[in-house]
């Protein structure tokens, strides 16, 4: 269960800094709220997973290795690289020199570039539904790394149980360290594209 466990905390990366962002924000994370956050997450964490062990069973393994190991790689840049340009973002809109209008169709642009935006009526409170909107928009990366690594011998229903209670305890513990967090200025999402570099070795090494 090591290999389950560590990919829950790895998921649960975004989740600790969207909370930690909302925390710093004075944006309260209802329980209800938190709940549709985890459970999407974990969800859509399984159910990937078992889509790609379904798959793999057409694919060769060491296909699945490969390109598993590719996906997951990529995914860590991906982040890294978001990371790059909120800290960009913020250092150039401290400056002045930056001014976004995204409209009504920039919602996905927001959420990109600021945790919070899903705070869509400025209430200080993260309602369901805006906890929905949140939870789809992070959990494109739990279902990328569930379908990237589902051909390994990883267990879908541990593995979304582990995700639903990490999930919880970085909500909780993001709360809790939001402002000092917050005080770094600093965007600190590339530790989890780190960690999901990190985590393609160890499951390449492993699977030799």
């Amino acid at each position: 269960m090591l290999q389950e466990a560590i990919l829950a905390v790895i998921i649960s990366i975004d989740t600790f800094l969207a909370s930690a962002a909302y925390r710093s924000g004075s944006i309260k994370i209802p329980l209800t709220s938190a709940a549709v956050i985890v459970t999407v997450s974990s969800l859509s964490l399984g159910l990937s997973l078992i889509l790609s062990s379904f798959l793999s069973d057409f694919i060769p393994a060491r296909i699945c290795e490969i390109s598993g190991f590719i996906i997951l790689t990529a995914i860590g840049i991906t982040t890294i690289f978001k990371s790059l340009i909120r800290n960009l973002v913020r250092r150039l809109s401290q400056r002045g020199e930056l001014s976004l209008h995204t409209g009504s169709s920039g919602i996905v642009v927001k959420l990109y570039l600021d945790d919070t935006a899903a705070d869509f009526d400025c209430s200080k409170v993260l309602s369901p539904k805006e906890a929905a909107a949140l939870a789809l928009a992070g959990s494109l990366d739990s279902i990328s790394t569930g379908l990237s690594i589902g051909y390994n011998e990883i267990n879908p229903a541990i593995s979304a149980i582990f995700a639903f209670i990490a999930g919880f305890a970085a909500i909780l513990f993001g709360s809790l360290a939001g402002r000092k967090i917050a005080s770094m200025n600093h965007d600190l999402s590339w530790l989890g594209g780190a960690a999901l570099i990190g985590f393609a070795v160890f499951e390449n090494l492993s699977s030799h």
